[in-house]
Parts: structure tokens; C-alpha cells; sequence
């Protein structure tokens, strides 16, 4: 059977199930967060969702919420069969989720009930999580309290990053919601799954003030930080009298006696920086005003700093 679809998504993790929503449905409206400022040069800009639509052709709609009647009134003069929500930035409410014949389904980026929030991605690395995945899950009011449809993993490897898993995640959201939709087409109601009451974690959203690393914590978890954080918000620290951001870093089981935040060693290998516990060697730093560049680039200008 056909059907019609009403598709809500915002960031660039939500473009890969938009398409795969309109492989396998009628995608009627795409529904998208205002255009806001972006960038260093904070010019007002289009969400990727958007433009994703645009180049496609689909009618794009921008309400800021959905308190108002004729807002709701809008989104029902598209007689959805179903609303497919990935990312899209608002929490909606009832009056919303019952307004499609299905509901509403959500792509998350976790294994829930672990990491439910605004940040599963990062929150998961940071906690040194060897696994992830996406759910598809149908909608309650609660958030990301639904019952799973369908999902899928994906291990987080030593050297994940939060761009890298995303990317992964994403396109495993696609996967999961071109599933659901063939399903759905054919006829096949997926029973949802009550999400288990323990293991419940919430994934806070992030804040540019978490970035800073504290020296006096254990380098393992200094460098899952920076993995995690890792193209955003990146984090940074006060290194030899000099703010430095930290895009890439190891944890190394170093043993010594000195102030966590001491340089132990400084080579082509990498900058090792005393820690609570081990040492942090870093990999890749960015100076104040410039680019990402490897340590030992970084040396070239900081000979002072450089030990054998």
C-alpha cells in the first residue's frame, strides 16, 4: 500500500533517513526547524534537512512549535499515514502525535533506555561504551520513552570519534526507517517492544564549558573527552602557558610522581601530559587563530618545549 508520509528532521544526521524515507513512501512535507545564524560569520542559514528537501522538490514547512491550532491544523491538511521524526529539535505534544493514522516514529541514536536525551553519540564515547546503535521507536510524550520497533549496533571502536560514530549511526538510521516502511507498506505491524525500566541514562546535552580538560582525572577518561567531542565542541586546556584545543589524544599507562598538567615529554611522537592517573599524549592541537595540526608541527614553533 502506499503511504503517506510527513518527515521532521533538522541536522545532517537526520538527511539519510529522509532519503530513505522517500525511496521507500510519499514523503508529503518536510518539516524543519526555522532557518537561524550559522557559522563564524552567523548568516542566517538553512537546516541540511532543508536543503536536502529543496533539491528534491518537497514542500518544506517551518512553524517554530506546534502550540498553536494553526499549526496542527497545517500538519493534518497532509493526511499523514505516518510522522517520521529524526533530530528535529522540538518535543511534541499529544495533540501532535495522534494527528497521523500510525503515529509518530523516531530514530534515536542509542540502545535504549541507555543514553535517551539530546547527546547519546558523544555521551556513549565519553563513557567509554564499547556499544551502540540506533532504535526506531514509536513516539510517546515522554522523551525517547517509546516502545522499539526495530534496531540496529554498531561496536565503538578505540579510535571512534563523535564524527565518526555519528556518520555510522546515521546511516544506520536510514536503514532502520527504509525497514519500517516496507514493512509497514506490506501490510506488517511491528510489535513494539516496551523499553526495559533499568539501565535508564540520560544523555545531557552538550555545553563548550565540559570541553576543558581537568589534568587531575584519569587519562582514560581525558581521552575518550576528546574523542568524544571531536568535531564538536573539541576539547581544550592550558598546555605550557598556552591555550591549545586537543583534536586527537591517547591515554598511556605512564606511571610518575609529578603535578597532573607537567609536560613529561614533548617529541615527534606526541606531547605526553601528566594526568591523575597515566599520562595524555596529544596527537593533534590547534593554536589560538589557527588549524588543526600534528604535535610535531606544533614543536617546530615550540622548540623550548621539545625532549628526546
Amino acid at each position: 500500500m502506499a503511504l503517506r508520509v510527513v518527515f521532521a528532521g533538522t541536522p545532517e544526521f537526520a538527511v539519510p533517513c529522509l532519503r530513505a524515507a522517500q525511496r521507500a513512501a510519499d514523503v508529503v512535507a518536510v518539516y524543519t526547524q526555522p532557518d537561524r545564524p550559522a557559522g563564524r560569520g552567523r548568516q542566517i542559514a538553512a537546516s541540511p534537512v532543508k536543503v536536502e528537501a529543496l533539491a528534491h522538490g518537497m514542500t518544506v514547512m517551518q512553524p517554530e512549535n506546534f502550540k498553536s491550532p494553526y499549526a496542527r491544523d497545517g500538519l493534518r491538511e497532509f493526511q499523514p499515514d505516518l510522522m517520521i521524526v529524526v533530530a528535529y529539535g522540538l518535543i511534541l505534544p499529544q495533540s501532535v502525535l495522534d494527528i497521523s493514522k500510525y503515529g509518530c516514529w523516531n530514530v534515536h541514536a542509542s540502545l535504549l533506555p541507555r543514553w535517551r536525551g539530546a547527546a547519546p553519540i558523544q555521551r556513549a564515547i565519553e563513557a567509554g561504551d564499547t556499544q551502540s546503535g540506533v532504535c526506531l521507536m514509536q513516539m510517546e510524550k515522554g522523551l525517547d520513552t517509546g516502545p522499539v520497533l526495530l534496531s540496529l549496533t554498531t561496536p565503538i571502536s578505540a579510535v571512534d570519534t563523535g564524527g565518526m560514530l555519528h556518520d555510522r549511526l546515521a546511516a544506520l538510521g536510514a536503514e532502520v526507517v527504509e525497514d519500517g516502511l516496507k514493512l509497514l507498506r506490506a501490510g506488517i505491524r511491528v510489535q513494539p517492544q516496551a523499553q526495559p525500566v533499568e539501565g535508564v541514562t540520560y544523555a545531557h546535552k552538550l555545553d563548550k564549558a565540559e570541553a576543558r580538560l581537568d589534568w587531575t582525572l584519569p587519562a582514560e577518561r581525558l581521552a575518550a573527552k576528546v574523542r568524544a567531542f571531536t568535531p564538536w565542541p573539541i576539547c581544550e586546556a592550558d598546555i605550557a602557558g598556552e591555550k591549545l584545543r586537543v583534536h586527537a589524544a591517547i591515554a598511556l599507562p605512564l606511571a610518575h610522581h609529578v603535578a597532573p598538567g607537567s609536560v613529561l615529554a614533548a617529541n615527534k611522537s606526541g606531547l605526553d601530559i601528566a594526568c591523575g592517573e597515566g599520562a595524555l599524549r596529544l596527537l593533534s592541537v590547534q593554536r589560538e587563530g589557527g588549524r588543526a595540526i600534528a604535535v610535531a608541527d606544533y614543536l617546530n614553533a615550540r622548540s623550548q618545549l621539545r625532549s628526546s
